[in-house]
């Protein structure tokens, strides 16, 4: 991608949104390992491409591994159009309470697990396929009184969070080890949905309790694992080449540019719409040379309104 092609001026600031793309500028997905939090993956590849404007899509906890999207440079501002849906393999632990819904935390109690057979699996799995209403850990990053839950937990508070509706698309058991109590699960879901919460709330409907003892994402933003790097891979010279935002944005309907239309794109100006589109949807607008031009909106009027602009024009 040549970033000469994508060097906007200034636009006013009642136009759309100008952005000036850098090189490099795309995206990376980091396979992340246990132990560091997403912010340290993000500070490497700040330091791997030598530069700051970086973003990434999802926090994933300390203890979590797998797929972290990273934006870099101006597809930071492209984060908002991407799918939210996520995907995990995870175990849950039957038998036991935590103070944060996993292992890591605090145990508060223990109780054995009785015996279950794959079809008592099932149904009680079953009940949480859907729309369902979950009430997020105590220990999470949901704002109460505009600070963080976690903070709050942290200095010994107990908050009553309201539940609130999540959408598991599936949600699929993958082993039972009855002997320890465990469940393998695989799990897509939307965003905003907890996997600690889903172990709490299983082992609640059990009776005996549950937490989260492993978790991994396997997909995120539209990426999957077979996208994604080591984070030891940034360790390395030169870093990783970055995906094309377009990889990124396979969700949204395209429109491409006609050659006498780039110079009004990059004006600022209205496109029409080359099909029907409902009010406020996202198009990814395509330059004749394959290169992604910006996003628009549709007006439900048959215009689509620049929103965010490469290249924009003075």
């Amino acid at each position: 991608m040549d970033p000469s092609r994508l060097s906007p001026d200034p636009m006013s600031a009642q136009g759309p949104e100008a952005v000036l793309p850098p090189d490099p500028w795309g995206f990376l997905v980091v396979d992340k390992p246990a132990g560091p939090t997403s912010h340290t993956c993000v500070s490497q590849v700040r330091r791997a491409y030598g530069l700051r404007r970086v973003g990434h899509g999802g926090t994933l906890d300390p203890a979590v591994t797998g797929v972290l999207p990273i934006a870099i440079g101006p597809a930071t501002r492209l984060l908002p159009y991407l799918v939210g849906d996520k995907a995990y393999s995870g175990v849950v632990q039957l038998g036991v309470r935590t103070s944060t819904d996993d292992l890591e935390g605090e145990v508060l109690e223990r109780c054995p697990v009785p015996p279950l057979s794959l079809e008592q699996l099932e149904e009680l799995l079953a009940p949480w396929r859907g729309t369902v209403l979950q009430r997020p850990p105590q220990v999470s990053a949901v704002h109460v009184d505009g600070e963080r839950a976690y903070v709050r937990a942290r200095r010994g508070e107990t908050i009553a969070l309201a539940p609130r509706p999540i959408v598991i698309e599936s949600l699929e058991l993958l082993g039972w080890d009855g002997a320890r109590g465990r469940l393998e699960l695989a799990v897509r879901c939307s965003a905003g949905t907890y996997i600690r919460a889903l172990a709490r709330d299983l082992g609640e409907a059990l009776g005996c309790g549950g937490a989260l003892a492993q978790l991994r994402r396997t997909a995120a933003l539209g990426f999957d694992l077979t996208q994604a790097v080591p984070l030891a891979r940034l360790d390395l010279a030169p870093p990783p080449p970055l995906l094309d935002p377009l990889q990124a944005l396979g969700s949204l309907p395209r429109q491409l540019l006609e050659p006498g239309q780039l110079h009004s794109w990059r004006c600022g100006r209205p496109l029409e719409a080359q099909g029907p589109l409902g009010v406020d949807q996202a198009v990814a607008i395509i330059g004749v040379d394959g290169i992604l031009a910006g996003i628009a909106l549709a007006d439900g009027g048959g215009l689509l309104r620049p929103r965010l602009v490469f290249n924009a024009a003075g």
